[in-house]
């Protein structure tokens, strides 16, 4: 691996960014645009056994975030070389809008397979949302001043992922489960109209070409692998092994047209950097954790522990309200010892985490999951943030789209393959029951659980509480995975040695 860039000037004489831009009001739009994705994450996971009450097909529960997930995570590098081409403004504003769009047909989805597609419109606006957005802010704020701003941009972030549930219990509550979507569109709204007016770029065109081959190898080969790992219980063997030949031969396609491309997508030659190199591993198990410590929670407590999806929510919110505490050590951390040291302190506290949510049981209580999830948030905060202040601060401007792209195009992955394989070890268990999806449907709906005899429901919330055993130990696995990635980096590099341009 290549040693990282220099920073480039500083952020008033960044190419693209024109000085008519008003710092605090397009950081205000950046904001809004990352509170809508931060909802959007917690506000579904939350409702999401109501919804599977109403419209059935249990078996497509973990569909409804990975499609969102993987189409999100396809968009992601689209959106980080397109920025790097059109400008950050074009792209944002544009990821906006679909999201929206997205938003609205969700709502009026009549089954879960509609909801499935709607959710890729929604996941295709998503791809642009986090990753541009923290791109805006490279370009606006120096590598000090970026640790301490990710530092307020993760607390933006846990306070919109910590009304996400209370709002998403109150609105199915009191209202419709449409309006869980339909809440996001005055908020993006408010943030397209703030870019329209403050944002504005000085960038000098030239001709482009757009990997249009890779994007599609990409698409097929990560589909087709989700695909097999999702409904791996109901397929033959040979299929099985069929789709996932098929899929990894796709993806080496993709890695060897990636090399070659003139201009990739995902440009394989940027992950020599060792900076980006270790963070990307990093948070590709991160992304994973993510999805285990997060959208199956909720399932735990309902499904398993037998509790309101109010109770649910207030699991959920701890490690939204914890993450902030991670965020603002991590940023102080930094400065003051080295990009290695604030990721391995962080996993302490992902690792503690992921162990109290290994020993949960049917009589644990939620209290245990909400200090698991909470010790969990720490070490995000802590750890995801300082990826990206390192990953930023090690390219210059013409790059840094891509390179933030990057690192959350591997963060997302990292979900879809963990809601993958997390759901398809769910759904291998409920199947060994033998259980129709029909009753597993009325188990989630609070309305219906109680006409189901005893003796029936038993059995199958003991297969999911065991599935989701297996899910808890592989979130712990990964959290030794990042600790490993810890130590692929510069042993003394802070964001004072990237302000002041040394390796």
């Amino acid at each position: 691996m290549s040693e990282p860039r220099s920073e480039a000037p500083a952020p008033g004489a960044q190419p693209g960014l024109s000085a008519a831009s008003s710092r605090p009001l397009v950081l205000a739009a950046v904001i809004a645009a990352i509170t809508i994705s931060a909802i959007e994450g917690t506000i579904v996971a939350t409702v999401m056994p109501q919804i599977v009450g109403q419209l059935g097909d249990f078996d497509l529960f973990s569909w409804v975030f990975t499609a969102y997930l993987l189409t999100q995570a396809v968009a992601i590098p689209v959106y980080g070389r397109l920025a790097d081409i059109h400008g950050r403004k074009r792209m944002l504003l544009a990821a906006i809008g679909l999201f929206l769009v997205g938003s609205v047909l969700c709502g009026f989805a009549w089954n879960m397979l509609s909801l499935v597609g709607f959710r890729i419109v929604q996941g295709i606006g998503a791809g642009g949302l986090v990753p541009v957005a923290q791109t805006v802010v490279g370009d606006l704020y120096s590598p000090v001043e970026r640790a301490k701003m990710q530092g307020y941009i993760s607390s933006v972030w846990a306070i919109g992922s910590i009304v996400g549930p209370p709002i998403g219990a109150f609105l199915v509550a009191h209202t419709i489960w449409p309006m869980v979507f339909w809440v996001n569109v005055p908020i993006g709204a408010v943030a397209a109209g703030m870019l329209i007016l403050w944002l504005h770029e000085d960038l000098k065109q030239r001709a482009h070409r757009i990997d249009y081959r890779g994007t599609g190898l990409m698409v097929a080969g990560t589909g087709l692998l989700m695909f097999a790992v999702v409904q791996a219980p109901h397929l033959r063997p040979a299929t099985l092994i069929a789709l996932i030949a098929v899929s990894i031969a796709l993806l080496a396609l993709f890695f060897q047209h990636e090399r070659k491309a003139p201009e990739p997508m995902l440009p394989i030659a940027l992950l020599r950097n060792r900076i980006i190199g270790a963070g990307t591993l990093g948070c590709f198990s991160l992304g994973a954790i993510i999805m285990g410590s997060s959208a199956f929670l909720s399932l735990y407590v309902q499904g398993v522990m037998s509790r309101s999806a109010l109770v649910a929510g207030i699991v959920l919110m701890t490690p939204s309200v914890a993450w902030p505490i991670g965020s603002s050590s991590g940023g102080w951390l930094m400065l003051r010892t080295s990009y290695r040291a604030t990721i391995a302190i962080g996993c302490v506290p992902l690792l503690v985490g992921s162990m109290l949510l290994v020993l949960l049981d049917r009589g644990s209580g939620p209290a245990l999951a909400g200090i698991g999830a909470a010790l969990i948030g720490i070490g995000m905060g802590l750890t995801n943030n300082t990826y990206t202040v390192a990953i930023q601060g090690s390219v210059g401007w013409a790059q840094r789209g891509v390179a933030t792209s990057t690192l959350s195009f591997m963060r997302q992955v990292g979900q879809a393959i963990g809601a993958a394989v997390f759901g398809g070890t769910i759904n291998a268990e409920v199947a060994s029951q033998g259980a129709s999806p029909d009753i597993v449907d009325r188990i989630m709906n609070p309305a219906t659980r109680d006409t189901i005899a005893a003796d029936a429901i038993a059995p199958l919330t003991e297969a999911i509480a065991h599935g989701l055993h297996h899910v808890y130990i592989i979130t712990s696995v990964l959290c030794v995975a990042v600790l490993t990635t810890a130590l692929l980096l510069p042993a003394r590099l802070s964001p004072r040695q990237h302000t002041q341009g040394q390796p």
